[in-house]
Formats: C-alpha cells, sequence, structure tokens
C-alpha cells in the first residue's frame, strides 16, 4: 500500500473519500464499509446517472452504456454537479465509483484539502470470481471491464492519495482501510 502523507486536519473537519478502481476491485464494499464503521454518507455515480437519466431504473449494462453517452457527450462534469449538489457537507461522505479525471477534478475542485481518492486494485481472476453472478464466463466479463466507460480508471491511479491492494479477504480490506483512515483521524466522525 502506498501513499501520500495525510495534511494536517482537524478532527471535525468531514473527510470526503471517492473510490476509484477497476469492476469488481472493491469500491462499492470499500465505500460502504466507511458508511457502517464510520458513519460516512453513502453515495455513487450510477446512482446519480440512474436518477438524472433512468429513473424508471436500469441493469448494469444499460447503465455501462448512460454512463458512455455522458462521458461521450461532454456532460461529465455535469454529472458531477449533480453529485455534489447531493452532499450533506457537513458529514464525512464515501463516493463510490470514480471513472474519469473529471471527476476526480471536480471532486478535488469543489471539496479542496477534505476530499481524497483510494484507488483499489485487484487481479483479473478474482475481479470475475466476485462479479460472477453478473457475467457468466470471464470474456463476457473482459468485455464490460474493457467498455470505453472504463477507459480512463487506470489513469486515476497516479492521482489516489492512497491505492489500496483488495487482494484477500473482505476483513483484509476492512483492516487496510481503518489504517489509512486512522491515518486521517477521522475517528468515529460522522
Amino acid at each position: 500500500m502506498q501513499s501520500q502523507p495525510p495534511s494536517p486536519r482537524s478532527r471535525t473537519e468531514p473527510l470526503f473519500v471517492g473510490f476509484a478502481g477497476r469492476r469488481g476491485a472493491g469500491k462499492t464494499s470499500a465505500a460502504r464499509y466507511l458508511g457502517s464503521k464510520f458513519g460516512f454518507q453513502y453515495t455513487r455515480y450510477s446512482q446519480i446517472l440512474q436518477g438524472w437519466l433512468a429513473a424508471d431504473g436500469c441493469d448494469r449494462d444499460r447503465l455501462q452504456k448512460l454512463g458512455w453517452d455522458v462521458m461521450a457527450g461532454g456532460l461529465q462534469g455535469d454529472l458531477n454537479k449533480r453529485l455534489l449538489a447531493g452532499l450533506d457537507r457537513s458529514r464525512s461522505t464515501a463516493i463510490d465509483g470514480l471513472r474519469h479525471p473529471i471527476d476526480f477534478e471536480s471532486l478535488s475542485s469543489a471539496l479542496g484539502a477534505s476530499f481524497r481518492m483510494v484507488f483499489l486494485e485487484a487481479p483479473l481472476k478474482q475481479r470475475f470470481e466476485r462479479l460472477q453472478p453478473h457475467f457468466s464466463t470471464l470474456a463476457e466479463f473482459q468485455a464490460a471491464d474493457s467498455h470505453l466507460v472504463e477507459a480512463h480508471i487506470d489513469g486515476l491511479k497516479p492521482l489516489a492519495s492512497v491505492t489500496i491492494s483488495n487482494d484477500d479477504s473482505l476483513k483484509t480490506l476492512h483492516e487496510r482501510l481503518d489504517k489509512w483512515v486512522a491515518a486521517y483521524e477521522v475517528g468515529d466522525h460522522k
């Protein structure tokens, strides 16, 4: 696990943590864990996208297509504005699913020193196994993982405050997150 040194923060200042990584890397598990353990509010890009463009609901494939339509149509900034507008900035927040440098730039600009991005990584085989209920074959998973909307994810890794390997159990991921959060003295701050 590599990380940048934490900047000084007050114990009462909310922390905004964005999670990035490939499909199946553990973004949702990590973000939800911060909610259950530390009381972070939880939001995810796909929820905002669905509420904006597909209020009637849709599956992962349709959300991925909508995500590409937004990205290719130059609307990624609008998606970020919608996400930011829904945040209670008085509470720490876990943000699931950054996929584009515009996401990082928008959150960094709006949230300043209170924003950190965590990049999660895991081997392809483990990511496929985690998502196997949604994909019947490895080829089907790889096609979804290489969709154009996923093309900028790896470029987010150098921008991350920390890269956490999620190549073990869920318990190990939680321990790694606990260690990282402790470095920022979040404690039980909500």
